[in-house]
């Protein structure tokens, strides 16, 4: 979620690779809608396909507000806030592979009027008449007071992937998984060794059967610059090292990453941008006005890019 700071698997041919290497690149996703020259960042699709829920940022990324599109006649159609959504900061929206939940992450008060300084995760459960029910905070041991929890990511079983600052951690941001056992959540578990390091790992999203895991890291030395997006699949129950996706990452930044339900693309936020090359020529006034206030201006855009494009074997999750 913040700047403070495959698709099933991968077989072989990731395991003899040292790198995930696009083909044809990212593109950027839906102009005008999902990316506009504000800070748009974070897709989360409901099964179907037919409703995305994504965020918008203020200019210093600092309240955050999750918008709602449905796609009607092959088109998407004019953002509108979530219901759930428009008041407090809210972000990092990701709907279970059944549809029946929602996560989001908050700093909206459990009661009173007075936004927390730390966020939180929350959640959902799809309503009968098709909307959501009322929002709740989950309660301990996944959220614990004064500490912020972001990028909630659920598997089919229940178990919660999230990013967090915990006791006994690395030092710094860190992954974690809280299993779902009994009806309830367990002590979350660090992912351990092989996915966190001395620098900072955020924003799991986790394949719903588990099978693999891409997360947002900043300050590897495998890393391109800035945030950077890394891939690792578990086997034997063990994730393994991760390896950056070298086709996605830039010197810019990279982040809020998720996969669509029937496991083809994979969305991303960056900050790349008109102004990372000089320009060819002066530009005009008008051209330097849409490249500051317009896509491209270096704040995040949403970018989409095939798994197979990254040589990734893909099957529906």
């Amino acid at each position: 979620m913040r700047l403070r700071f495959t698709a099933a698997l991968l077989g072989q041919a990731l395991l003899c690779s040292v790198a995930l290497q696009a083909q044809e690149g990212p593109e950027l996703y839906g102009p005008g809608i999902f990316s506009t020259g504000a800070w748009d960042f974070f897709v989360a699709l409901t099964p179907d396909q037919r409703t995305a829920y994504f965020c918008r940022a203020n200019g210093d990324f600092s309240y955050y507000t999750i918008l709602e599109t449905r796609r009607v006649a092959g088109r998407w159609t004019e953002p509108r806030v979530a219901p759930f959504s428009g008041r407090w900061s809210d972000a990092d929206p990701h709907v279970s592979a059944d549809g029946s939940r929602m996560f989001f992450i908050s700093n909206r008060p459990v009661s009173g009027n007075r936004s927390r300084e730390e966020y939180d995760i929350w959640t959902m459960e799809r309503a009968a008449g098709g909307g959501w029910g009322e929002p709740r905070r989950l309660a301990a041991p996944v959220n614990r007071d004064s500490v912020t929890e972001w990028s909630p990511s659920v598997a089919r079983n229940g178990n919660l992937y999230f990013g967090t600052i915990r006791p006994g951690g690395k030092g710094g941001n860190d992954l974690y998984v809280a299993r779902w056992v009994g009806g309830r959540y367990a002590e979350p578990e660090s992912l351990g060794d092989s996915l966190n390091t001395e620098a900072g790992e955020f924003e799991p999203w986790v394949s719903p059967d588990e099978r693999y895991l891409i997360f947002s890291a900043v300050g590897r030395p495998d890393g391109a610059g800035g945030f950077d997006l890394y891939l690792s699949q578990r086997r034997g129950g063990v994730w393994q090292g991760a390896l950056p996706l070298t086709g996605v990452n830039t010197p810019k930044g990279e982040f809020n990453q998720s996969v669509s339900p029937d496991g083809r693309y994979l969305f991303f936020s960056s900050t790349r941008g008109s102004f990372d090359s000089v320009p060819s020529a002066a530009l005009a006034y008008p051209e330097m006005q849409r490249r500051l206030t317009g896509v491209g201006n270096g704040l995040g855009d949403i970018y989409r890019i095939s798994l197979k494009e990254l040589g990734v074997g893909v099957r529906a999750p």
